[in-house]
């Protein structure tokens, strides 16, 4: 047996033991993918463990990610600090071992991967983001942004929709460095794959663009290699590697169902290391030959990273500038002054939010040059376009302004990947009601803590004649729900201000809720919403307060008038982001919500789950049950009772109750 082939056992044997003493995990994809993993790994792939997060690193996104322990095998063997104990404790509470891997948990992982096809969408960004980095900053003999993504992918991965929205969309761009190993085992959790799986994927993924290549033997470790270099040369299309495997390989579960999701079990273990000639008594150990192998890998990491430094001095004495804008660039830096200047917060006239949000990316654009996003195919609708900014394109890389298509499911994890590869600040854009497409990668981002700009527009059935298809009502609730999401709606354009200076100036996605119509410029509106709820306006004595965001403050504002008309004193509160709000002090929030006040009404053009919270048992929310209806916006309003007549019959009638 020659050295790879006992690393590429040791890879299988340790990630079959750590599933056995977890009894729990996927074992089918580590035994049958391990011997394209290891090739890529020590072969092929530029990666430096004594310093994983090196910029010019080639990435890898394990997108099949319940083979984790495939990934965590990696990782030991490589030297990334992940050691036995861990191994031992896959799955197991407060483990680097996670049962699906986790960015910023495990050193090493890429992306959170999990959600089958979202990885390999990561992949995509990931491409995308090297491609527009090393368009803007390489120069002749200077390629110091020159790296490849690849992505480990399986049978499931390829049916997801996810992957083959994102799959159109890396054909489309050319993006020549994007390698994506295809572990084809034909195997799925139900059987085989032709219960539900019968297209020629190869055929597919050529319709789209990629260029395909197909290895018969996955334990060919020569042919793979000779592929995947193959793939390399070709710089003008993705590639789809077809490896064709056996799930569970060498075990008597070899080529089942059931070796995908369970353990192997004590004694099929034994046969599978009786099959594999494993000599090593103990469990968890890596023979001394594989130990000393590896060293070898590792030192072969480190001197690619150095000749990398080497190039980058090279490139600092001939552009100096160039390689102060690229640092700058990787840290995310934001111009922190021009956020606090007066032209940021300044407006001329009343505009709807989703034009203001326009306005601000174009002012931001001139001051943030990493600014990079787009639309799923609603920019003029958005107002994402950067007007001064070229679109980026298979023609030319340097352009920002990206076109995503009508792929929200894609958009989502590919700016996931764009934001994981690092360099750039990424938004994208869509109607709020689409924002359920997305979902899963949002979560995914908030669950990585990216800081994502999401611009979801058309808000409320304000959206009018487009219908109850096209009318958010649960959807607020539904991002407020979800842990690390900022969702913020504002309720005019400098409202519009504080939602951008947010999402620029703190970890984690932004959720920005803007409206189709036009809102006035209410009076007191400013940076006091960067504290999630304020006072907008307080009338003496308060019997009443008047809380709400979006465009529904206006409506409070104005009830508020008509209050004050009958000798009723009201408080009226912005709320633009309850998450935010959640964050100021205790002192501050009874400022603003005073718990002696107990009569309160909220106003919300969307479902009222959650508002109770902040009425209180004595409250009332103003908000919507059905799911709209197709007619102008302001009759939809008059319909469903938002109307300023409305909140001033409401409040009256629970001042009266008291």
């Amino acid at each position: 047996m020659n050295i790879d082939e006992l690393t590429i056992n040791t890879l299988r044997v340790l990630s079959a033991e750590a599933v056995e003493t977890a009894k729990s995990g996927h074992p089918g994809l580590p035994l049958g993918a391990a011997p394209a993993a290891y090739t890529l790994w020590a072969k092929i792939m530029r990666h430096n463990p004594k310093n994983p997060n090196w910029v010019n690193r080639d990435r890898f996104i394990l997108s099949a990610g319940h083979g984790s322990m495939l990934l965590y095998s990696l990782l030991h063997l490589f030297g990334y600090g992940l050691d036995k104990e861990e191994l031992k404790n896959f799955r197991q509470l407060d483990s680097k071992t996670p049962g699906h891997p986790e960015y910023g948990h495990t050193i090493g992982v890429e992306a959170t991967t999990g959600p089958l096809g979202q990885g390999f969408a990561n992949g995509v960004g990931m491409a995308m983001a090297e491609a527009h980095l090393a368009a803007y900053f390489n120069r002749p003999r200077h390629n110091i942004i020159d790296h490849y993504t690849y992505v480990l992918s399986g049978d499931g991965c390829l049916m997801e929709g996810i992957s083959y929205e994102a799959a159109s969309l890396a054909g489309h761009l050319g993006l020549g460095k994007l390698i994506v190993l295809y572990d084809s085992n034909s195997i799925t959790i139900e059987g085989g794959t032709d219960l539900a799986f019968t297209e020629d994927v190869p055929k597919r993924f050529q319709a789209l663009g990629w260029e395909t290549y197909r290895v018969d033997d996955g334990n060919d470790i020569e042919k793979i290699e000779e592929t995947i270099v193959k793939a390399k040369e070709n710089t003008s299309k993705p590639s789809l590697i077809e490896i064709k495997t056996e799930i569970g390989y060498g075990s008597p579960k070899q080529g089942k169902s059931s070796a995908h999701g369970e353990p192997l079990g004590e004694e099929n273990l034994k046969e599978l290391k009786n099959f594999l000639g494993w000599k090593e008594k103990e469990e968890f150990t890596v023979p001394e030959e594989v130990k000393e192998h590896m060293k070898k890998l590792i030192e072969k990491g480190i001197e690619a990273e150095e000749d990398c430094k080497r190039k980058w001095k090279s490139y600092k004495e001939e552009y100096p500038d160039l390689a102060k804008e690229l640092a700058k660039w990787m840290d995310l830096e934001i111009p922190k002054d021009y956020l606090e200047s007066e032209e940021f917060w300044s407006f001329e006239k009343d505009i709807s939010t989703r034009e203001a949000s326009g306005l601000l990316i174009n002012r931001l654009a001139e001051k943030i040059p990493n600014l990079m996003g787009g639309s799923a195919d609603l920019a003029p609708s958005n107002k994402t376009t950067m007007k001064e900014r070229k679109v980026f394109s298979s023609d030319d890389y340097t352009g920002s302004n990206i076109h995503f298509g009508v792929r929200e499911h894609a958009m989502g994890a590919i700016l996931n990947g764009m934001a994981l590869h690092g360099g750039l600040r990424v938004y994208g854009g869509t109607f709020l009601v689409f924002s359920d497409y997305m979902k899963p990668a949002m979560r995914l981002a908030a669950l990585m803590n990216l800081p994502i700009i999401y611009v979801l527009t058309h808000d409320s059935i304000g959206v009018g004649e487009d219908g109850p298809t096209h009318q958010p009502i649960e959807h607020l609730a539904m991002l407020r729900s979800m842990p690390n999401m900022t969702t913020i709606r504002p309720a005019d354009a400098r409202e519009t201000s504080a939602a951008w200076y947010r999402a620029l100036t703190k970890e984690g996605p932004t959720a920005l809720i803007l409206t189709r119509q036009g809102l006035p410029l209410l009076k007191g509106t400013g940076k006091e919403a960067l504290k999630g709820g304020y006072i907008l306006k307080e009338d003496g004595k308060v019997d009443i307060i008047l809380m709400g965001t979006g465009s529904e403050v206006q409506l409070i504002y104005e009830a508020s008038n008509k209050l004050k008309e009958k000798g009723i004193g009201t408080k009226v509160v912005s709320m633009p982001s309850w998450e935010i709000f959640e964050e100021q002090t205790e002192e501050y929030k009874e400022k603003v919500l005073p718990k002696e006040i107990t009569n309160r009404l909220a106003v919300e053009a969307a479902s009222s789950l959650g508002w109770h919270k902040y009425v209180g048992s004595n409250g009332k929310v103003l908000g919507l049950k059905d799911f709209g209806a197709s007619a102008p916006g302001n009759e939809l309003f008059e319909r469903f009772g938002f109307t300023v007549d409305r909140i001033v019959e409401e409040a009256l009638e629970l001042l009266e109750d008291r």
